[in-house]
């Protein structure tokens, strides 16, 4: 399998594998004294080369808001009455082919009007108010641009205290947890990246490190994110143990193919006994599992390489989630405007059926029988390649 040829817009921004980010030979020291240093260094810059922002007028006057326009000097501001339906930005099917370019040179600032917690039960106990909504990363299987229509960029939330001052209310409301299950067996978990990643937000503004903190200081709550970006700034951020990084992992060609614009998965395994040095929990998530010819020996080298790489400290709290691929119809036609060769392997009608989700949207899963005995093939492979990995749900 070799990567799409899908060329940068200009030089300034390459599409995929950050080669150039290296994590320090002693990282949580290091990446204290150069937390602003790695900001300003050529992966973030190639990451968001930010041209324009569009804000609502109170997100762009909020503190959290200057602190974005001043991080990006250069970036022309763009007043909109809401973050939802830009026109020029949602809805324009000529952006398809500016999918990547969209994602690194726009963002948008928006308020949190009425943040909720709602109940999830797999991968943590709640999803919280997250403080982003979309992402500068281009994954082609993503669910979050579903909604928005041939633009995904990151929309950052500027209220970050309202937010935080509502999982203050809620963690409290709950008191302590009393039985285990499989999210946690003794801390109530918080989902706080479900339509972002929360290591690139922190690239933009103090969000994620703000929820970092104050999660610190809640002992029966812990956060959680996925992220598919190492960021060492994040080394920094002392969460004393209450905040669980979840690094996704997929075989290597299948990443280079449908991860574009991530670090790359052998830099996110890596980066493991660095962030659980720092004092995060950290968790793996295998996903997405794409089935495709030659599938399962793809994943028998990675789950190999995992156990050859990662110290033992972080093999005896590692545990990890299974999802196996759910695409969309909508994405799908997306996509075939701007990556069609990630279709390839993402769209197999031959093994796919659909199935409605509850807003309404046609979503393509792997037929039941199919997903089945691939779910029961991976955990024979993790058995005999890592069984140390503790497989907290399949989905």
């Amino acid at each position: 399998m070799t990567p799409p040829s899908v060329p940068p817009d200009d030089g300034s921004d390459a599409l995929f594998g950050l080669e150039s980010l290296g994590l320090p030979g002693t990282p949580a020291a290091t990446a204290r004294a150069g937390h602003d240093a790695f900001r300003t260094s050529d992966t973030a810059r190639r990451l968001l080369p930010v041209r324009e922002i569009y804000a609502e007028p109170a997100a762009a006057a909020s503190p959290r808001g200057r602190q974005i326009l001043d991080r990006f000097p250069q970036a022309r501001l763009i007043e909109v009455p809401s973050h939802w339906g830009i026109p020029g930005l949602h809805g324009n099917e000529g952006n398809v082919e500016r999918w990547v370019r969209v994602k690194g040179e726009t963002l948008v600032l928006g308020e949190r009007k009425n943040p909720t917690t709602r109940p999830n039960g797999r991968s943590a106990d709640w999803i919280a108010p997250g403080p982003s909504n979309g992402c500068a990363l281009a994954c082609a299987y993503c669910y979050v641009p579903r909604r928005k229509g041939y633009a995904n960029p990151i929309t950052v939330f500027t209220n970050i205290d309202r937010v935080i001052a509502h999982l203050d209310r809620h963690i409290t409301r709950q008191g302590r947890k009393h039985e285990p299950n499989q999210c946690d067996d003794t801390a109530w978990v918080y989902d706080i990246g479900e339509n972002g990643d929360c290591a690139v937000d922190a690239l933009v503004c103090d969000n994620t490190a703000d929820l970092v903190r104050a999660f610190r200081r809640r002992p029966t709550a812990k956060a959680s994110f996925a992220t598919k970006f190492v960021n060492p700034d994040l080394l920094g951020y002392d969460p004393g143990g209450r905040t669980r990084i979840r690094f996704s992992l997929m075989p290597a060609d299948d990443s280079r193919l449908l991860d574009l614009r991530t670090s790359p998965v052998a830099e996110r395994i890596a980066a493991a006994g660095d962030f659980l040095d720092a004092g995060y929990e950290v968790h793996f998530n295998l996903s997405p599992v794409v089935l495709r010819p030659g599938w399962r020996a793809a994943w028998t080298e990675l789950l190999r390489h995992l156990d050859d790489v990662l110290p033992e400290r972080v093999k005896s709290q590692a545990a990890a989630e299974v999802i196996m691929l759910t695409h969309n119809q909508d994405l799908h036609e997306v996509n075939l405007g701007w990556h069609p060769q990630g279709e390839d392997v993402l769209w197999q009608p031959h093994l796919q059926q659909a199935k409605r989700s509850e807003n309404g949207a046609l979503n393509i899963r792997y037929r039941n029988r199919t997903k089945a005995e691939a779910l029961d093939d991976l955990r024979a492979l993790i058995a005999a390649h890592a069984p140390w990995l503790r497989i907290r749900y399949a989905f």
